[in-house]
């Protein structure tokens, strides 16, 4: 079981989108192998702006975000669904 950052619910790994961190720069870990620290974060666009809010995302991977970096994932979370939305919705 893993914890999403931002809501903090508790679910599988499967469940959840790992981020990993390395030398500064976060990506998303579809696969779940990527070398670094790594977060979840629930597959819900709201989930997404909460752990990018301030620097949350960036305490729990102990590393800093450039500007381009956090844009490009704030962009990959507007692109999930709402909670309790389905993307057909």
């Amino acid at each position: 079981m893993r914890s999403c950052i931002a809501c903090r619910e508790k679910k599988t790994k499967k469940d959840l989108i790992r981020l990993a961190g390395k030398d500064g720069v976060v990506e998303v870990d579809t696969q779940g192998k990527k070398i670094g620290r790594g977060v979840y974060l629930c597959p819900f666009s709201e989930c997404w702006e909460t752990g990018l809010k301030g620097n949350r995302l960036e305490h729990a991977l102990k590393t800093s975000m450039t500007w381009e970096n956090r844009t490009t994932l704030l962009e990959y979370g507007k692109s999930l669904p709402e909670k309790g939305k389905t993307r057909d919705e």
